[in-house]
C-alpha cells in the first residue's frame, strides 16, 4: 500500500472527530486535570470522545494497525503501520473558548511519519502532507502550503505556546533566541506549525513535546520546504524539544543558540 491509499481514510477520521468534537466546543463542559502534580494538563469529554470514534474507525478498517493516542494508550505500537492520534491538541485553548487548537492525525511507516493532517473543524480548516506536498482546504479554498524564506534570525518572527511550559535551563535558552528574532509570538499549538508551513511565521521552538504533539505536524512541514527536528538536529517524532524552520538558514542559527 502507498500512503496516498490512506488520504481519504484520514479525511474520514478527521471528519468524525470534528463532528464528535464541535458540540463540545464552548459549553460547560466538564474538565479533569490529567497531572499528579501542581501543573495543569486538562482533558474533557470531547478529547476521549474523539479519539474512541477514531480507534473505532482504525479498527475496522484496519485491524493489524497499530495505534498511539493522547486518551487510552498504545496498541500494536511495532506494527508496520502506525496511527498516532491527538483528538484535540490544544486543549488549554479549546477550554477557554478560543479556536486555537485541532486535531491532529498521523501515519508512521516502520516508524517514520507519512502522512499527516491537522484538522480545525470550528474554522473548517485542514491542513496536510505526506513529506513530499502540502496542502491546505478551507473557507478559502485549497492550495499548496509552501513555507517562506528567511535569511536570519533577525528577520524572523518565533511562536513556543508559552516559555512556562519550559524547565529553567531550557527557558534560558529558548530567552537566546528570543532575543535574536525580530518578533517573539506565544500561543498557537499545533496552529503555529500549520501557519509555518503556510509561510505566515518562521520558527517555533518548543519543548516536552510527546509523539502525538508532532507527529502529524512532521509531514506537513517538510512537505513546504520546511524543517523540524529536535534540539539536537535528529529527527523529531519521538517529541521531547522541538524546532521547526521554514528556512534552514533559521534553523542552524537558531540550533546554535539553543545549545549555547
Amino acid at each position: 500500500m502507498t500512503v496516498i491509499d490512506f488520504s481519504a481514510f484520514i479525511g474520514r477520521l478527521a471528519t468524525s472527530a470534528g463532528e464528535t468534537i464541535l458540540p463540545f466546543f464552548r459549553t460547560s463542559l466538564s474538565i479533569e486535570n490529567k497531572s499528579s502534580s501542581r501543573e495543569f494538563d486538562p482533558v474533557t469529554e470531547a478529547d476521549r470522545a474523539a479519539e474512541a470514534v477514531m480507534r473505532r474507525l482504525i479498527k475496522a478498517n484496519f485491524p493489524q494497525h497499530g495505534i498511539v493516542g493522547e486518551e487510552f494508550g498504545n496498541e500494536h505500537e511495532d506494527a508496520d503501520y502506525v496511527w498516532v492520534l491527538d483528538p484535540i491538541d490544544g486543549t488549554k485553548s479549546f477550554i477557554a473558548g478560543f479556536p486555537v487548537w485541532g486535531t491532529l492525525i498521523a501515519l508512521l511507516h516502520q516508524g517514520v511519519p507519512v502522512f499527516g493532517m491537522m484538522h480545525q473543524p470550528f474554522i473548517g480548516e485542514r491542513f496536510s502532507g505526506d513529506n513530499g506536498s502540502a496542502n491546505y482546504q478551507g473557507p478559502s479554498g485549497e492550495r499548496k502550503l509552501a513555507v517562506r524564506r528567511c535569511a536570519s534570525l533577525a528577520e524572523a518572527t518565533c511562536y513556543t505556546t508559552s516559555p512556562l511550559l519550559m524547565n529553567d535551563g531550557d527557558r534560558e535558552a529558548f530567552g537566546r533566541v528570543q532575543s535574536a528574532v525580530r518578533l517573539p509570538r506565544y500561543g498557537g499549538d499545533c496552529y503555529s506549525y500549520c501557519m509555518l508551513a503556510a509561510g505566515h511565521l518562521d520558527l517555533v521552538v518548543e519543548t516536552e513535546l510527546k509523539p502525538y504533539d508532532i507527529a502529524a505536524l512532521i509531514p506537513i512541514i517538510t512537505g513546504a520546504g520546511g524543517v523540524v527536528t529536535n534540539w539536537e538536529g535528529e529527527p523529531a517524532q519521538n517529541g521531547g524539544r522541538i524546532i521547526a524552520a521554514g528556512d534552514a538558514r533559521v534553523h542552524e542559527e537558531a540550533i546554535k543558540l539553543l545549545k549555547g
